[in-house]
């Protein structure tokens, strides 16, 4: 296990291509967010998805959501309504996880058996740039086993974690609270959990 410091502002290329080449060869790493710190890995790597799924000893019917670096990159993975689009360009990037219909290409194991996946955008320079430089999206979940316990530093996961993840990268501290959830799967956009994040405009 590695741990990287990476400039939560600018960060520095270089190292955002290290921690590609370890999402890249399989390798489950551990992030900041703007919500608090996630695990994730490369969505195109089944393996990868199933360590993490055992790491977290998570129920196999119970699908992780995915981090996209815009809402350009959310439409080539989900089919976006006029109304979703027009409310998720309002708030994103933000402290937000959306439930939409899932296109063909996303794996079978990131989606519900309603065929709808969570997708995040998070304000954040880090995981905006892995994926950038990826191209594709990462997995994302709270880096806990804990339920409703959250990390907010890298050295929190390495105590937790850190004999199950590949690499910790070490961002700025953050207040962890999870995201607020809304699905946009109907007409209506539907409130399923309140969190980080005005809420208001899909109320």
């Amino acid at each position: 296990m590695r741990i990287l410091q990476i400039n939560p502002i600018n960060p520095q290329q270089r190292l955002i291509d290290q921690v590609v080449v370890t999402l890249r060869q399989g390798g489950v790493i551990a992030y900041p967010t703007d919500t608090m710190y996630g695990i994730g890995c490369d969505i195109f790597n089944q393996k990868a998805v199933k360590r993490i799924y055992q790491i977290k000893k998570r129920d196999k019917n119970k699908p992780f959501s995915f981090i996209c670096s815009s809402l350009k990159d959310v439409s080539q993975y989900c089919f976006l309504s006029n109304s979703a689009y027009r409310l998720m360009k309002k708030c994103l990037p933000g402290p937000y996880t959306f439930v939409l219909p899932a296109m063909k290409i996303v794996p079978k194991i990131m989606m519900s058996k309603q065929k709808t996946v969570g997708i995040r955008v998070p304000e954040n320079n880090i995981c905006q740039q892995i994926v950038n430089t990826l191209g594709n999206p990462i997995l994302t979940t709270s880096a806990t086993l804990e339920e409703d316990f959250y990390l907010s530093e890298a050295f929190e996961v390495e105590e937790r974690l850190g004999n199950q993840i590949d690499l910790i990268i070490d961002g700025e501290p953050i207040t962890p609270a999870p995201s607020s959830v809304i699905s946009l799967i109907g007409e209506e956009a539907v409130v399923i959990r309140t969190g980080k994040g005005d809420i208001s405009d899909f109320l």
